[in-house]
């Protein structure tokens, strides 16, 4: 069973076109935590340190209730596609642009920083957008 990845290497992943943050804003804490709650959480306590599909998988894990170290549950979450942190609300509301180190992984950028100009125009990364969440 071929396993799918949703990992970039050296890609800077900007808002998206209809984000409506100006700036960066921290997801808020609920009860149940969301899934830009967590995706917040696991990349910004430990930047670089995981990959996109430690984040997606964890994040799936903790709302599951399942062990983020079960290796066969990752293989099975991995064995369909899953969609990739372009479509993370971080991007999208939240006002965070995510990079992707040149090992893949992951660490936040505030779109309002002096960092994300640099690395929007970083021509030795390869650049994406996080999803529109509405048609254009």
């Amino acid at each position: 069973m071929g396993l799918h990845t949703t990992n970039y290497v050296s890609t800077f992943i900007e808002v998206a076109d209809d984000c409506p943050a100006d700036g960066a804003t921290e997801p808020p804490t609920t009860e149940k935590p969301t899934i830009a709650a967590l995706h917040y959480r696991l990349i910004t306590e430990q930047p670089y340190a995981r990959t996109s599909d430690d984040v997606i998988f964890e994040t799936f894990a903790l709302r599951a209730g399942i062990a983020s170290d079960d290796d066969d549950a990752r293989a099975v979450f991995f064995s369909k596609g899953q969609p990739c942190l372009r479509s993370s609300p971080l991007g999208k509301r939240y006002g965070w642009g995510i990079l992707h180190d040149a090992d893949g992984r992951v660490a936040l950028v505030p779109r309002e920083s002096e960092e994300y100009a640099a690395l929007a125009a970083d021509p030795s990364l390869a650049h994406t957008r996080a999803m529109r969440s509405r048609r254009a």
